[in-house]
């Protein structure tokens, strides 16, 4: 899908989905990045407006200064020219003692509470779709001071009333679930990112409520693409869009193979 800014600037919707992603990125913080769309997301953050931003990858590179897109979060780049070459054992630990900022994952199902399944699709011993796993992704969900999700394809089927299996705890139930669950407070997702707008979730109930629509969305398009009912604010935000400078990183220093980009 090629999208056409006011500008008349063309990107496809990978590149918007890393700008955005990358928008929610703050300089002076930490993030707990996942394979794919977080890495671009952060590499282009750190190349614009956070300079400063503290990379963390699962496998135990620390702030590296990522020379090329790295296929995952344990190949050597990752620890390139890094502050820490460390272990797993180590990041999860930083982890858990709170020093992540951000946590950064996608997903394949979503609830209405922000709860994130990236395991089966259908029943556990009899599943339909075998998905990845967690990974670290329960750590980063769990321990992260604010979790950002990003979701390429928004639709029913992603979107859903309960996830098939429960791989990385959002909200769980509702307000003060987490906390009851034995996770630390004050932490969660704190915005979910699809090819139709920016989500946040209501700080009373902890459901999925709408932020922003992207170039081109309407309120029609969310709603008929998600199983359950979606929070609609009196005022509802356009979505920012990338600039030339932006693009021009993305496509000739952050993935210039389009590996995940595409071409």
């Amino acid at each position: 899908m090629i999208i056409k800014s006011a500008n008349t600037t063309q990107y496809n919707m990978r590149e918007y989905l890393a700008f955005i992603g990358a928008s929610l990125l703050e300089d002076k913080k930490s993030v707990f990045v996942g394979t794919g769309l977080p890495i671009i997301a952060t590499m282009l953050a750190q190349k614009t407006h956070a300079p400063n931003l503290l990379t963390v990858f699962e496998a135990g590179g620390i702030g590296p200064l990522l020379p090329e897109l790295p296929i995952s979060v344990g190949e050597s780049r990752t620890f390139y020219r890094g502050i820490m070459a460390t272990s797993m054992h180590d990041v999860m630990s930083l982890s858990q003692a709170g020093y992540i900022d951000y946590g950064f994952l996608g997903a394949a199902q979503i609830d209405i509470h922000g709860n994130i399944n990236t395991t089966v699709i259908g029943n556990h011993s009899h599943p339909k779709v075998r998905l990845p796993g967690s990974g670290g992704a329960n750590d980063v969900g769990s321990f992260s001071h604010r979790l950002i999700i990003i979701i390429a394809n928004q639709s029913k089927r992603t979107f859903v009333t309960k996830v098939d299996f429960l791989t990385t705890p959002g909200y769980l139930d509702g307000a003060g679930a987490r906390e009851r669950a034995g996770l630390p407070r004050d932490t969660g997702p704190y915005r979910v990112i699809t090819q139709l707008g920016i989500y946040d979730f209501d700080e009373i109930t902890k459901r999925f409520r709408l932020l922003s629509l992207h170039p081109g969305i309407t309120i029609k398009d969310v709603l008929e693409n998600s199983s359950f009912d979606i929070i609609l604010p009196d005022k509802i935000e356009g979505s920012p869009e990338p600039t030339i400078k932006h693009l021009k990183i993305l496509r000739e220093e952050i993935d210039p193979a389009g590996i995940v980009l595409g071409k």
